[in-house]
């Protein structure tokens, strides 16, 4: 077992709350200031608080953590300001609130009492567990448990065993393990899963009649190969004046789910689904997201629609929102909608299972609405997939002209077997099929938008506003200094659209070049995080006024809560409690959040797991980011980023310069900045704790560039 920390006496500690370890205390030394924030911990026992809307967190030292934990709100006393050679320090002085999310570790028993062994990045002491109630077999186990408490006299913290997730190792395990360090269920409670089955499925002819009734209109999906929700479709239709009439149907998920109910409070706590690398963690349950819910081809479904006059030119002229059934005509994957694009239409497809026995033999004249007793053929279908792929290029360009920034980083895919072990790391390509529909949400997202906040009769309607503020400009300006390396400027960037027309042409004449991929994440870092709100300031990444989540309520609640909004609306419904829904619109942002760290823990765990019969191998790699205590590297050609820790190169010292994003050798004055050409070895990885470490193979033509002569000093 780990050695743990003893606790100090510490003059002027009291109780302040429930658990003796929410204390305060006094501190001696000259205070600035006192903030509150969130702490990161580390395994080395000190911490960083990080301050919201603040971009330098306060460093805190071991002996002034106060037996404050990871995650934990905490009030500092900053005791030294940030200058050029030193960080922002602090003392914590008061815990609080404890944090909400559990530990994982491994549980041992010793006597009467037990120990969960955490092996973490953030959690540098093992729990003290009380054993009643845990079942006898629990030995050994990976459980998650809660810190309680933490007495100033005791030598650890002590804890409370939350869930038992099972053997080490095992993929389950592993998977569990990772939603519940972030506070995320893994399975519904049976009286939600009984909720949802009792839901009739037929469909009552009144509510048909109730709607429009889109059936007859030619209507299809595209979706991943994989995917079993399927919660938009588009129907396509040639109108008389030659204009279309293009329609977004969204799943009705809220004529099943009523607020309020057993469902929609499962929901609503869950806020988003959760895809990890091999599973996804619904929002919904199965009887809702993958069957009654689920556009399937070939069965009245009930939709939520946005249906637009459009010209051959991309004009949008006319805009209907409201209730409506469909019928799909077809499912595609996306390499199937490419394929039709690719080859113009002129292709042999085979359908996937539930499409029946495949391509038509029937040759009928193009048509966008279904004849009486007869389907549409695959040349109808292939008709409208490329007319809205021309559509769907015209305002793809409009957007990008309009503001619209073009963010295209690789993002590589994990993939696993029947047993959840990977055995490939693949890039995930977005081509002419993907953009095709992703135009289409956009443009029922951002018209959506605009119709409540523009187009009905109240004047400040409480909304549900998907948010993007625009850049911080300093960050902004550090992007123009250090592109200025490879050869590049940028002009004024003092506005909104300024910034966003440099950032797409730097990006444009880097593309395909070495240092692409390190202009892109210097570029990202200076964008603010998207969220949802009922202060609408734009999306500036978009470069749209106004924008929301409509188009996808099987897997995010606000996308739920903008479908009753527009309802309410269109019914001529009073204006709603604000306060209300930012307080939903906040609780939305933050299991966002958490699923999306959720996302990235599993694939870093993943990625430690399939690169563990790699140690020892070599890879050309590229510099993805530096630090003070190492840089990061990408493997080619799976883009596997790992750690060279600094004090694992033996040839030169290295000093970290943090303005110009690289590391300086002391002795050879070899620079390493982000994008550089690199070869490491695997050196080893950690699955507890998902990290890959790898170790620079070190080229000696650098010591013959060294600025004096001699042979590099190993560093002490």
């Amino acid at each position: 077992m780990r050695e743990k920390r003893k606790g100090k006496k510490e003059a002027g500690k009291k109780n302040t709350g429930k658990h003796s370890s929410i204390g305060r205390r006094s501190t001696s030394r000259k205070v600035l200031e006192v903030v509150e924030g969130t702490v990161q911990m580390t395994r080395e026992g000190y911490g960083f608080v990080i301050i919201p809307d603040r971009e330098d967190d306060i460093y805190i030292p071991q002996n002034r953590m106060l037996h404050a934990l990871n995650g934990d709100t905490v009030r500092v006393a900053v005791t030294r300001k940030k200058d050029l050679k030193h960080r922002s320090e602090g003392e914590i002085v008061e815990i609080i609130e404890r944090s909400k999310k559990p530990f994982i570790g491994i549980l041992q028993v010793i006597g009467d009492h037990g120990w969960v062994i955490v092996e973490s990045r953030v959690m540098p002491y093992d729990i003290r567990v009380p054993m009643d109630g845990v079942e006898e077999d629990a030995q050994w186990k990976k459980v998650a448990v809660l810190v309680t408490d933490w007495p100033m006299r005791s030598e650890a913290p002590v804890g409370k065993i939350i869930d038992i997730l099972g053997e080490p190792g095992e993929n389950d395990t592993e998977m569990h393990a990772i939603l519940a360090e972030f506070g995320l269920p893994y399975k519904f409670a049976p009286e939600v899963e009984e909720a949802a089955k009792k839901i009739p499925v037929e469909i009552d002819a009144k509510e048909i009649r109730r709607r429009k009734d889109m059936r007859k209109v030619l209507t299809f999906t595209i979706d991943p190969a994989d995917a079993k929700d399927f919660d938009d479709a588009v129907s396509f239709e040639i109108l008389e004046n030659g204009n279309y009439q293009i329609g977004v149907h969204i799943a009705d998920v809220t004529h099943y789910v009523r607020p309020h109910d057993t469902i929609d409070k499962e929901a609503y706590d869950r806020g988003t689904s959760v895809y990890l690398v091999d599973r996804t963690v619904p929002m919904l349950p199965e009887a809702l997201s993958n069957n009654l819910c689920s556009l399937r081809p070939n069965e009245d479904k009930l939709t939520y629609s946005a249906i637009f006059e459009v010209t051959p030119s991309a004009k949008v002229v006319q805009r209907w929102f409201g209730r409506t059934v469909i019928n799909s005509d077809r499912r595609y994957s996306y390499e199937q909608a490419q394929e039709i694009i690719e080859t113009q239409g002129d292709y042999t497809l085979k359908y996937m299972g539930e499409m029946g026995s495949g391509v038509e033999t029937k040759s009928v004249k193009v048509s966008s609405r279904r004849r009486k007793g007869e389907a549409f053929s695959d040349k109808d279908v292939a008709q409208a997939v490329l007319t809205l792929h021309s559509i769907a290029s015209k305002l793809r360009e409009a957007r990008f002209q309009s503001g619209s920034i073009s963010f295209e980083r690789p993002e590589m895919k994990v993939i696993v077997d029947s047993a959840g072990k990977p055995v490939d790391v693949v890039q995930k390509i977005s081509r002419e099929a993907n953009w095709l529909i992703e135009e289409f949400m956009l443009l029922a997202n951002k018209e959506v938008a605009t119709c409540v906040t523009k187009g009905l009769r109240l004047k400040e309607p409480t909304f549900v506003y998907r948010i993007h503020d625009e850049p911080d400009y300093d960050k902004v300006r550090n992007l123009k200094d250090f592109v200025k390396h490879f050869g590049y400027q940028m002009g004024s960037v003092n506005n909104g659209r300024e910034v966003a027309c440099e950032i797409n042409a730097l990006l444009e004449k880097a593309k395909g070049k070495p240092e692409c991929g390190a202009i892109e994440i210097i570029a990202l870092r200076s964008m603010s995080r998207a969220k949802y709100s009922t202060d609408n300031v734009g999306h500036y990444g978009l470069g749209f006024d106004y924008y929301t989540h409509f188009t996808s309520p099987i897997r995010r609640y606000p996308d739920m809560m903008v479908h009753r909004l527009l309802t309410h609306y269109l019914d001529k419904g009073k204006n709603e409690d604000k306060n209300r829904y930012e307080e939903m619109c906040k609780h939305s942002s933050q299991r966002e959040h958490l699923a999306t760290e959720a996302e990235r823990s599993s694939t870093k765990y993943k990625l430690a797991e399939y690169m563990q019969d790699k140690v020892g191998q070599e890879f050309e790699g590229s510099v993805s980011g530096v630090t003070e205590w190492g840089m990061y590297v990408e493997i080619e050609p799976s883009k596997v980023e790992g750690m060279v820790m600094l004090r694992e190169i033996k040839e030169d010292f290295f000093i970290y310069d943090e303005k110009n994003y690289c590391l300086i050798g002391k002795s050879t004055r070899k620079r390493f900045t982000l994008g550089d050409k690199v070869r490491i070895k695997v050196s080893k990885t950690n699955l507890e704790q998902k990290l890959i470490d790898y170790t620079l193979v070190w080229d000696p033509e650098w010591n013959k560039k060294a600025s004096r002569k001699g042979v590099s000093r190993k560093r002490k």
